[in-house]
């Protein structure tokens, strides 16, 4: 085998080798979405992770009692977030958790700009997470996208 030989068997295998963990990626950043989705839905009804000792700004602290008071919106939250960590995890229906995410993700991001920004990092790391899923799952979503749809 001449040098030329060698260096293009190296290469193919440094490819592969590139591939083999590139596909793992995907699964890896559904599963590190998906899991603490897991923990955090059933906390909004089970409440057993300790509140912050700290203060919440007051904005924030509004904000969180009128969803509280209105009696469904944190029930319905964290069923949603449950329903969104099973499907994540369990690699089912993807695109549309990832769909029933966004909403939640984008008034993350807000609520921690404008009203309580010690989460911000917390729901940046989660947005980088589901930005990066739908453009893993972009095949999914570009019907949805589509600019004229007529009806089946």
């Amino acid at each position: 085998m001449n040098l030329l030989e060698m260096n293009a068997t190296l290469q193919q295998d440094t490819a592969s080798e590139d591939r083999s963990f590139k596909r793992w990626i995907p699964a890896i950043a559904r599963i590190l979405l998906g899991l603490p989705l897991l923990v955090f839905g059933p906390n909004l009804f089970f409440h057993f992770i300790p509140q912050p000792k700290t203060a919440i700004p007051e904005g924030a602290m509004a904000f969180v009692g009128a969803l509280m008071q209105s009696g469904y919106m944190m029930p319905l939250i964290g069923l949603t977030l449950l329903v969104t960590g099973v499907l994540l995890v369990s690699n089912r229906l993807v695109p549309l958790a990832l769909a029933l995410f966004a909403p939640f993700i984008l008034n993350s991001i807000v609520f921690h700009v404008f009203l309580e920004r010690s989460g911000l990092p917390m729901a940046g790391v989660f947005l980088v997470l589901e930005l990066y899923l739908a453009w893993a799952y972009r095949h999914a979503f570009r019907p949805m996208l589509a600019a004229r749809v007529t009806p089946a």
